[in-house]
């Protein structure tokens, strides 16, 4: 990995340019601050899209089971299973929702502090 890319066990490699300047700039312990907050908004994601998966493929609010979205064939089924993993992950690479930093902060409240 270059030395332009911060990145985490489990999360994809992140731009520097797509970090917040605070953490840029900052001291290891901005840096490390913000891989742990990330860490959390990767476990979140992961979260979020297994739960917007099964609404694709689990079938109509109503209660009846037609296959969702993609149908129920075994070709969909596979495809579906890789949907939550596939969307953490772009939207991860790209730099996440943008909850790292605040949570971030509340972990070490002198990131971003003027020094």
């Amino acid at each position: 990995m270059s030395s332009d890319a911060l990145s985490l066990a489990g999360l994809p490699a992140i731009s520097q340019a797509k970090l917040p300047a605070s953490v840029r700039n900052g001291t290891a312990a901005d840096k490390k601050a913000y891989t742990e907050a990330l860490g959390f908004e990767q476990v979140l994601m992961n979260e979020l899209a297994q739960e917007l998966s099964k609404t694709v493929s689990d079938g109509t609010s109503d209660g009846s089971s037609d296959g969702g979205l993609l149908g129920s064939d075994p070709s969909t089924s596979g495809f579906s299973s890789m949907l939550p993993q596939a969307l953490s992950s772009s939207i991860m690479s790209g730099g996440g929702l943008g909850l790292a930093l605040p949570i971030a902060q509340s972990l070490d409240p002198s990131l971003g502090a003027k020094r």
